[in-house]
């Protein structure tokens, strides 16, 4: 029976739940993730780390030739192709034994870089951030929480403080010897360096 035990463990994640809180609704690129990621088991288990794991994928509708077999000719098709921007896999606690009826609260504060893509959705583009709690446990499956999808948001820009301006209002005067106008609070003309008379 204990040989089939373990048979059963080797491809079943432990009996654990977790549960992701966001500290926010939105949050901001160049700010940090918050939140705190809950831990319930139902299980006597050892687990090799506990950690939160950040996405962020852009996909785009390309168009791409196909080879079709029936039409036995080059078909244009549209489809979806992602990348990962960013990804990022922050510990939340180190090796530690879980005991059957453990429940345990994780804070995260991960930074979002502020050179990152905010959340999109468009027709042919879209840009998903997203977040997922991980249990990991050697030689079976880890146990994942549901994965969130995070709405990341550019920061709004920071107001421009201008200088106050001062305005001067300068009275230019005429050379009596070129007529050149130059500023009254000057003795000497610009052009032909005559002296300014009273």
């Amino acid at each position: 029976m204990s040989f089939l035990k373990k048979l059963a463990e080797k491809v079943t994640p432990p009996k654990v739940s977790l549960k992701l809180n966001l500290s926010e609704s939105v949050f901001f690129l160049g700010s940090d993730l918050k939140g705190e990621l809950i831990v319930s088991s139902n299980e006597d288990f050892d687990a090799e780390g506990i950690r939160c794991e950040v996405q962020c994928v852009e996909s785009a509708k390309v168009q791409k030739r196909f080879y079709d077999q029936a039409l036995k000719r080059d078909v244009v098709m549209e489809v979806w192709e992602s990348a990962t921007l960013y990804s990022t896999k922050p510990s939340l606690s180190g090796p530690m034994h879980i005991s059957k009826d453990f429940s345990g609260s994780f804070p995260f504060s991960i930074p979002i870089p502020i050179t990152m893509k905010p959340t999109s959705k468009g027709i042919d583009r879209m840009v998903k951030w997203t977040i997922k709690g991980v249990v990991a446990v050697k030689g079976r499956p880890d146990a994942v929480s549901q994965t969130l999808e995070i709405q990341v948001a550019q920061p709004a820009a920071a107001p421009v403080i201008k200088e106050k301006e001062v305005i001067r209002e300068v009275v230019m005067v005429p050379c009596k010897y070129c007529g050149t106008l130059f500023p009254q609070t000057e003795t000497v003309c610009p052009h032909c360096s005559a002296r300014r008379t009273t």
